[in-house]
């Protein structure tokens, strides 16, 4: 008896955690792979390859998403998002990543690409699981649901309608919008991949302090935006969100290009 109850208790804490820890979808996490692989430097790119073989950026981006089954991963699960509170200003973010000692995205982003830049360090299927789980979680920040609050589990449990069918506003954001627009990830990225010079200098010189500062304004502004449970979103929705996903998706390519050059270029 007891032991079916623990099964029970697990399995559930395991679903309760994967619906938390997704973000941008297959389709969401392949287009920022796809435009990091446009900005790499030829040096990065060959370095890339000694580590991931014939699997590209693109392909690896899922990794940390697909891992979850397997509890010898469980532990990443906090990796995949910063927890912030409703009502915080520009300098209440920064402040608080200052002084920032959580397991999460912020403080796991800094310390893999520390791990990373250490040459002949890490045994080399470490090397390979911190670039899988990089390349993951820099598009991860740019999923604006991650970057939102502990207590409705980062917009799960903000239930919405999408058309006519039940989701919630973390789902949204990790599938729908970007779904809905009915692109292959390679098709998507040549609709969206038009960054100028100014941008891709200005994106990579960011901070990953702005970065989460970016998405936590945007998530402040989807909270606000619903206004009554299982609130209906349609085309309407997609209309007034479509470039500011495009903008993220563009952006967490750009910038995690940024990351991996400097680390293997």
């Amino acid at each position: 008896m007891f032991h079916n109850i623990k099964k029970i208790f697990f399995a559930g804490l395991f679903i309760l955690l994967s619906s938390q820890t997704m973000a941008w979808g297959l389709l969401g996490h392949r287009i920022v792979g796809e435009i990091a692989e446009c900005y790499l430097t030829k040096t990065a790119k060959k370095n890339i390859a000694a580590i991931l073989g014939n699997e590209t950026v693109a392909m690896a981006s899922n990794w940390g998403d697909f891992i979850k089954s397997d509890p010898n991963y469980r532990y990443l699960y906090s990796w995949h998002y910063v927890n912030l509170k409703a009502g915080m200003s520009d300098t209440d973010v920064y402040n608080y990543l200052a002084s920032d000692t959580a397991t999460d995205a912020y403080t796991k982003i800094n310390f893999m690409v520390e791990q990373l830049k250490l040459k002949g360090v890490l045994d080399p299927e470490t090397r390979k699981l911190y670039l899988k789980f990089l390349i993951h979680v820099v598009g991860d920040m740019h999923q604006p649901m991650h970057v939102a609050h502990a207590d409705d589990l980062g917009g799960n449990k903000v239930k919405v309608m999408w058309f006519n069918t039940p989701t919630n506003l973390h789902e949204m954001w990790d599938e729908k919008l970007v779904e809905f627009q009915q692109l292959s990830y390679t098709e998507y990225t040549k609709a969206i991949n038009f960054a100028t010079k100014e941008q891709i200098k200005q994106w990579q010189s960011d901070p990953l302090s702005k970065w989460i500062v970016e998405s936590y304004n945007i998530t402040s502004r989807l909270y606000d935006d619903i206004k009554q449970p299982d609130q209906k979103l349609d085309y309407k929705y997609n209309f007034t969100y479509l470039a500011v996903v495009n903008q993220q998706l563009l952006k967490g390519g750009v910038r995690l290009a940024g990351v991996l050059n400097s680390i293997f270029g």
